[in-house]
């Protein structure tokens, strides 16, 4: 502003004074910062102001303002490339959504992708931020500036972004090699690998890389990746598995940071799921799996996925048996339409259905043989219990018709009966009696009742069974095991059999009859005789004198003098070869002793109910056990109580 003369000019107390020559004070004093800024910012003075804040050392977040307003200034200008030279210094102090809103048009996409890389170096980026300028860098196929960013030029130094974000963003614009490069730098092994096999389809790279992984990570990998994998490779895939679960492969890869301490070896089982729509391929594996293990802490649960697939007539699991009969359906109604365009299509169907059926007969009849040498092998005779769920065994041969395999079951639990069925439902005549003739066998631990079973099954058989019956019919007289009223009380059942089938058979066990009983008369006769004889001697000893005649001594043959003794059994001793025991024969003594040991023993098992009804149940003829208790006089043998008071 205009001022007049001055007379004295003086600075004192931080103002400038003014003395005028009219006599007048003018004093002069300095405006603050904010005041300043805002007489440069109207005027549009704004390196003055940049100038001013630096020189009065401002705080950082005031010369971000000021820089701000610059660069506000500039853009509407529309010189964005100075202005974003501005919004490059706030960087750190000013929000970057104020400066990245300004540049999102794809005019101006170079000054976002330049603020974006100096965000990014300053560390100071969020995952946003690297999206953004990642898709930038992709929209300008930068290739040059992409490889910069992400792999750091000489590739060592440290990531200055998120992972998942640019593998993700470089993924969906078609950059495979770079989200490799970002996954395997970052130690994301499964992101690398679904790179490499959901988006490139390179599955045998796939496997080397996972070959080369530690045996922990290698199994997440291929638990997650797996089912990808056996569906292209599957070969490949079993071999790696089979390394990772036996520890085939190089020692060293086995280790993790610390040397003395190995990494528990995965179970085959944590891999089944992957098999799901490859049961052939999870066949194969488990197969060489317990060939190269034989004592897997999982051997039970492997038996019992084994004996699933060999059983099973379509060679899968329960779990996936509908997408199966879907897919089964579909195929059907394809071939139906084609047969129907034409004859000759129709033709080469059936030809083409022919060869399969007899590939599917062939392969399941090759299974069910693995599948009863597993279960025998499981479970052999050494062994107190299977190594496989014999429920579930039970169930699968059940369930899908495997007689082979339901027989051997049996037979191992003892469930003879259900053997026995088997064959009867099957109407396998010869299989029965041979079966029987080795489960009925009792010297072997078998079960004669089964021979009862046999004959009662051809008596209620209702057609002409003649030969099976003569068969059976002279095991049983053979061994004695059914009684003949029951044989014929059984046969007469079937009035397809004629009297002929049992006319022999009744005749041979009637003479055997009559000659036991002409030999029980023989045996009567013989003891009634013996025991005449005995009440004879017994009486004349009660009643008639005894003439001792012998001249020698009975123990030393000499000439025998007094003392001498005399037994009434007509033996005589010298008194002094007789010793101390002078009440009882030598020569007969040790006979009376024995009948009266026998005597005492029948005694006392007459008091044991429990050898008795034993011997009860192991013969076969129980009637002969009672009535060799009753000769013995052992059961009609009771004792009177005395009378009380008499």
């Amino acid at each position: 502003m205009p001022v007049g003369d001055v007379s004295h000019l003086v600075c004192e107390w931080g103002y400038i004074i003014l003395i005028m020559d009219d006599k007048k004070i003018l004093c002069i004093g300095e405006k603050d910062m904010e005041s300043k800024l805002d007489m440069l910012f109207k005027k549009n003075l704004y390196t003055v102001a940049i100038n001013l804040v630096q020189s009065q050392q401002a705080d950082p977040a005031s010369t971000a303002e000021v820089l701000r307003k610059y660069g506000d200034h500039l853009y509407g200008k529309q010189e964005y490339d100075e202005a974003m030279s501005q919004y490059i210094h706030t960087i750190g102090h000013l929000e970057p959504s104020y400066v990245i809103q300004k540049f999102l048009d794809a005019k101006r996409i170079y000054n976002l992708t330049n603020y974006l890389e100096k965000l990014h170096d300053r560390g100071l980026a969020s995952k946003d931020h690297t999206t953004l300028l990642l898709n930038c860098y992709t929209k300008l196929k930068d290739v040059e500036k992409l490889n910069n960013f992400i792999k750091d030029e000489d590739g060592i130094g440290e990531i200055k972004f998120d992972v998942e974000t640019a593998i993700r963003v470089c993924r969906a614009a078609g950059y495979h090699e770079h989200a490799m490069f970002v996954a395997k730098k970052s130690g994301r092994h499964e992101l690398y690998l679904k790179i490499l096999l959901e988006d490139l389809g390179r599955y045998d790279e796939a496997l080397q890389y996972i070959s080369g992984l530690e045996a922990n990570q290698a199994g997440l990998t291929v638990k997650e990746y797996g089912k990808i994998l056996v569906e292209h490779r599957p070969a490949e895939t079993v071999e790696i598995l089979l390394r990772l679960c036996t520890n085939l492969g190089d020692p060293t890869t086995r280790r993790g940071s610390n040397s003395m301490h190995l990494l528990m070896i995965p179970s085959p089982m944590d891999f089944v799921n992957i098999f799901v729509h490859s049961a052939q391929y999870l066949m194969e594996f488990l197969e060489n799996y317990i060939k190269a293990v034989k004592d897997s802490p999982a051997q039970t649960e492997i038996h019992n996925t084994l004996l699933e697939l060999y059983i099973s007539n379509d060679l899968s699991f329960p779990s996936i048996s509908q997408e199966n009969g879907f897919e089964n359906h579909n195929t059907k109604e394809t071939n139906g339409k084609e047969t129907a365009n034409g004859y000759k299509s129709g033709t080469r169907d059936k030809a083409n259905l022919g060869k399969e059926d007899t590939k599917i007969a062939k392969s399941i009849v090759d299974r069910r043989r693995k599948g009863l040498a597993l279960l025998k092998s499981a479970w052999t005779s050494e062994m107190q219990d299977p190594l496989y769920d014999v429920d579930l065994a039970l169930i699968l041969c059940n369930t899908h018709a495997f007689k082979d395999g339901l027989l051997f079951l049996y037979e191992k639990l003892k469930l003879y009966k259900e053997v026995i069925s088997c064959y009867k439902q099957a109407h396998d005549h010869q299989g029965l009696i041979a079966c029987c003739k080795k489960l009925g066998d009792s010297s072997q631990g078998g079960d004669p009742s089964l021979w009862g079973d046999l004959l009662k099954y051809f008596g209620e058989l209702g057609e002409d069974c003649s030969k099976e019956v003569k068969e059976v019919l002279t095991y049983i007289e053979k061994e004695d095991v059914v009684p003949p009223i029951v044989v014929l009380q059984t046969l007469s059942k079937n009035p397809c059999l004629t009297l002929s089938v049992v006319k022999d058979y009744i005749a041979r066990k009637l003479e055997q009859e009559s000659k036991l009983i002409e030999d029980d008369r023989k045996s009567i006769d013989k003891y009634q005789e013996e025991t005449e004889l005995m009440k004879r001697e017994i009486e004349d000893l009660k009643t008639n004198a005894k003439v001792f005649q012998l001249s020698k001594c009975t123990a030393c043959t000499f000439t025998l003098d007094l003392p001498a003794v005399h037994f009434m059994c007509m033996h005589s001793f010298h008194l002094r070869c007789l010793g101390d025991n002078e009440k009882e024969c030598p020569e007969c003594a040790p006979e009376y002793r024995s009948v009266m040991e026998a005597k005492q023993k029948l005694e006392q098992n007459a008091r044991d109910h429990d050898i008795f009804f034993r011997q009860l149940r192991g013969s076969k003829d129980g009637f002969s056990v009672v009535a060799d208790y009753f000769s013995k006089g052992i059961v009609s043998k009771t004792t009177v109580p005395p009378e009380n008071g008499r």
